[in-house]
């Protein structure tokens, strides 16, 4: 349900500050009318990974109006639920993003490729569908920063309230949740192939990468249901759209949170018929990730002073981590020409194979496409003094010419991948504003490589991933090194081929970080420091980045987020009723 300010009431302009008018071309007061405004308890920008959550649970009373802003269409094209489909979803312009990173210094000037989802359910519509929570460590780390009730004990309980754990529940795990967690469809020769040579090589078998320990090999569970992607939106939304007093609204992309006297009021977005506003009497929560968050607090005058006034923006706070302190995994590929034709490459490359596995599919939602491809991978140290994991191996069942923006072009022959991640990179990036106009992509500069040990881990995670390939349980698959080359033995080899082809291992958070210093975005609370009834709950509020896959934390963070906002909601009613 939704209500509309009542008839005879006194017009309501707010003034948010001088700028360019991007539709005239000429600068003009920047005037949000609010007299026709629809007004909602609580506005969600972002209908992503954690949107999607945090408007659910919202709405899941009845007691509240939500209103939930998504700039993408429904989530409605068929590779979306397919598990494999996420190889045609990583290149559609119709539901990503597709936003490319400025030249990066450290990697020869070359732009990065940054999918993000850009529909219902955001990067959970179209990612690996990998489900991986990170260490305990990570979130006692984030105690230890400041942030009080982000310990691991303290979000464990939003893991376990969101999960349907295939498996059945146990002290890490529930069921009955919104989010159906699954094993992989069957076993895989190589895979169970390459397990073996990761046990050959030292390294011990791990039957729950989310348990009680992560260091390990193993097979990795998945956010999938009877073999179809299980995201945020059919797991949240899906059974909340029959709720009348929740309103989700597609191609609706959130342009400025508004914002009268500190305090945010409402949200101007933009539609196909033209500009529209949304007024919150409760909250405004900005879901957008760890790019689409700070983009939108700095279009509405909040991050770094001189940055706004390039910008054209009038500052309203002067905020320097606001797209500061970006995060992001780090990888590379190697590749292997496989001795036999059990590989993706020879279904992509066969249009009879692709025939048989869509009827498989089609018909009894089994064979290659009813997994997502990665089903196993590797925890690890690059130095056995760390005390945590802080390199990742998965182990991908095809090898690629290119992926990129482009498309994903596998080779002509069977091949399969190793691609070795760096889970705690010590480089801090930026987000900041490209211009004025709210519809322009951000500009993402990374900071990878920055210091000896973010290399020195990229080799260690390519010298052990070499180590698994090298050992006898693999020996019969092995054709030969394709990437890098048995040539490219050398540290300052291997370092120069981690500069030509390491990438973005798509894990953004971190660019609007949770804490109490002057670094800081949100308080543990996920409060915007200084404006009142705004938050951000999504990957951005990371104080550090987890190790391991980012999907599954940004989940509990919504989970977490609503229940704080309904408390906080609760507490408000109590004392405006005593």
């Amino acid at each position: 349900m939704l209500t509309r300010a009542p008839p005879g009431r006194k017009r309501r302009t707010i003034v948010i500050g001088i700028g360019p008018d991007h539709h005239a071309g000429r600068g003009v007061e920047r005037v949000a009318d609010m007299s026709d405004a629809e007004t909602y308890d609580f506005i969600v920008t972002g209908a992503g990974s954690a949107g999607c959550v945090v408007a659910a649970r919202l709405s899941e009373s009845g007691r509240y109006r939500v209103l939930l802003l998504e700039a993408g269409p429904r989530d409605s094209n068929p590779w979306i639920h397919i598990p494999l489909g996420f190889a045609k979803t990583y290149v559609n312009p119709k539901i990503n993003w597709k936003f490319e990173s400025a030249p990066q210094p450290q990697l020869g000037g070359r732009r990065l490729y940054l999918p993000r989802g850009k529909t219902l359910g955001g990067s959970s519509s179209i990612n690996g569908m990998v489900y991986i929570r990170g260490h305990h460590g990570d979130y006692d780390e984030w105690r230890q920063r400041g942030c009080e009730g982000w310990d691991f004990d303290s979000v464990l309980p939003f893991f376990k309230k969101a999960e349907h754990q295939a498996r059945g529940p146990d002290a890490y795990h529930g069921v009955g949740g919104p989010l159906h967690v699954s094993d992989q469809p069957g076993r895989f020769e190589l895979a169970d192939a390459a397990l073996e040579a990761c046990e050959q090589a030292g390294i011990a078998r791990n039957p729950d990468f989310n348990g009680a320990h992560q260091e390990g090999c193993g097979y990795f569970q998945t956010t999938t249901s009877n073999r179809r992607r299980w995201s945020t939106a059919k797991a949240y939304l899906e059974p909340a759209r029959g709720r009348a007093n929740l309103v989700v609204r597609t191609m609706a992309h959130a342009t400025r949170v508004l914002i009268e006297n500190r305090r945010a009021v409402g949200v101007e977005y933009q539609t196909r018929q033209g500009r529209r506003t949304a007024r919150a009497s409760g909250e405004v929560i900005v879901s957008g990730g760890a790019y689409g968050s700070p983009q939108l607090l700095l279009l509405s005058g909040l991050g770094p002073g001189q940055h706004l006034r390039d910008m054209g923006i009038d500052v309203i706070a002067d905020m320097p981590a606001v797209g500061s302190n970006l995060h992001d995994h780090f990888n590379t590929n190697l590749n292997w020409r496989c001795s036999k034709a059990i590989t993706l490459n020879d279904l992509e490359n066969s249009w009879p194979r692709k025939i048989s596995a869509a009827l498989q599919y089609a018909l009894f939602r089994s064979g290659p496409m009813a997994s997502n491809g990665i089903h196993a991978g590797v925890f690890a140290r690059s130095d056995p003094r760390l005390e945590r994991p802080d390199i990742q191996i998965n182990i991908f069942e095809w090898s690629t010419l290119e992926r990129g923006k482009d498309g994903v072009k596998p080779h002509p022959f069977p091949g399969f991948t190793l691609m070795p991640i760096h889970l705690r990179p010590e480089g801090r990036g930026t987000v900041r504003l490209g211009g004025p106009d709210p519809l322009a992509p951000p500009v993402v500069l990374f900071d990878y490589l920055r210091t000896e040990y973010d290399m020195q881990a990229m080799i260690g995670c390519i010298r052990l991933a070499r180590k698994i390939a090298a050992q006898p349980a693999l020996g019969p698959y092995i054709v030969d090194e394709i990437t890098p080359g048995k040539a490219v033995v050398s540290d300052g080899d291997l370092a120069a081929f981690v500069r030509e082809s390491g990438v973005s291992n798509q894990h953004p958070t971190s660019s609007c970080a949770m804490g109490r210093g002057p670094n800081t975005v949100v308080d543990p609370r996920l409060r915007v420091h200084g404006v009142g009834g705004l938050r951000v709950a999504d990957a951005a509020i990371m104080p550090v980045v987890v190790g391991g896959n980012t999907n599954a934390p940004t989940i509990m963070i919504g989970e977490k987020a609503a229940a704080m906002i309904l408390e906080d909601a609760g507490a408000g009613r109590a004392e405006r009723a005593a």
